[in-house]
């Protein structure tokens, strides 16, 4: 699982031991969402080392290393799908016969996605990649028991959350991380609720009734605030638990952003309809199996594409390629197995 020579295309410089953990401490401070891959077991001779460390973005850029042409690709793909799903996942990356008898036989724990890999190398990771989700910041502007116990309950989630008074808030410190509910309920709605919009966080709730959320938009509406911006307040906030009391309300409200969180629509920045914005979409690789040696490998440049018969086909390594240009009936009698997956 040495690196053959060639990179998989989309690295973003070499970062090596600390200081991927450092990228990665800065890219959450600005809001980004990403996956942190950690090599937590070799067999020799793969080029991936105990502990070596790698960030994986959403459109598969790598700062770090994690292993060379064989394994790179794989936990780029592999990446995309944690961070997509949010939920970690172990990799064991290898060939079959390293395994035992399948995919999951002897010596193969449960829970592990075992992705045989044909490596002349004959070397063998594991590669456990984890989802980096940045942790949201909730302002609560208003000074009622509902504010506190919202707060409260967004802190039990391990949420940054603040209460502010009115007249202390002024929208500094907002990001694109930063959530804001504004329940002043009649006590400066329109002054705090316009400090809010122009912060432009991820997101903004006010507590109010349809009737006097109506009025507090139409309000700032003609004081010249842009409609795009006001289509983004969230107005009643909340789910509609139906009657409930004054500090019951905090669990509605709390459950509206447990629900966009989920959704991934409290990203930097979300639109009106919760589409995020500001992130990078994750893109699925497109793969390709080898024809020659059977492994799954991307289908672009960096894969040694050769195009037959108005079919491309892509490879592991120059060797594969080699033998394939040589004899493409050899490898073709079973299936086609380079077409494009």
């Amino acid at each position: 699982m040495t690196d053959g020579g060639r990179d998989a295309g989309r690295s973003m410089g070499r970062l090596d031991g600390w200081a991927v953990l450092e990228t990665a401490a800065g890219m959450v401070g600005r809001g980004e969402e990403f996956a942190l891959a950690t090599v937590v077991w070799r067999q020799a001779p793969s080029s991936g080392k105990l502990g070596s460390r790698a960030i994986i973005t959403a459109d598969g850029h790598v700062h770090g290393w994690i292993g060379g042409a064989c394994a790179e690709p794989v936990v780029i793909r592999e990446a995309q799908r944690v961070i997509r799903d949010r939920e970690p996942a172990l990799l064991l990356l290898g060939t079959p016969e390293q395994f035992g008898a399948g995919l999951q036989g002897p010596g193969v724990p449960h829970g592990m996605t075992v992705i045989p890999i044909s490596c002349q190398s004959e070397g063998a990771v594991e590669v456990y990649v984890e989802p980096v989700v940045p942790t949201l910041q909730l302002t609560v502007v208003g000074r009622s028991p509902m504010a506190h116990t919202l707060a409260d309950l967004a802190a039990a989630l391990d949420w940054e959350a603040a209460v502010v008074d009115a007249d202390d808030f002024t929208g500094d410190g907002l990001d694109a991380r930063s959530v804001v509910v504004v329940a002043t309920q009649g006590h400066g709605d329109e002054e705090a609720l316009e400090r809010a919009i122009s912060a432009q966080p991820a997101f903004i709730g006010l507590v109010a009734s349809h009737k006097r959320g109506e009025a507090v938009l139409g309000y700032l509406a003609d004081r010249g605030l842009p409609r795009d911006r006001l289509d983004r307040v969230r107005v009643p906030v909340g789910l509609d638990l139906g009657h409930t009391a004054h500090r019951e309300i905090a669990v509605s409200i709390l459950a509206e952003l447990v629900q966009l969180r989920a959704s991934g629509a409290l990203g930097p920045v979300a639109s009106a309809t919760g589409d995020r914005t500001g992130l990078l979409p994750v893109v699925e690789t497109a793969t390709a199996i080898d024809p020659v040696c059977g492994m799954t490998v991307n289908a672009d440049a960096g894969s040694h594409p050769l195009e037959l018969d108005g079919t491309t086909y892509w490879f592991c390594c120059v060797g594969c390629h080699d033998r394939f240009a040589a004899d493409p009936a050899r490898y073709l009698s079973t299936d086609s197995l380079g077409k494009e997956a």
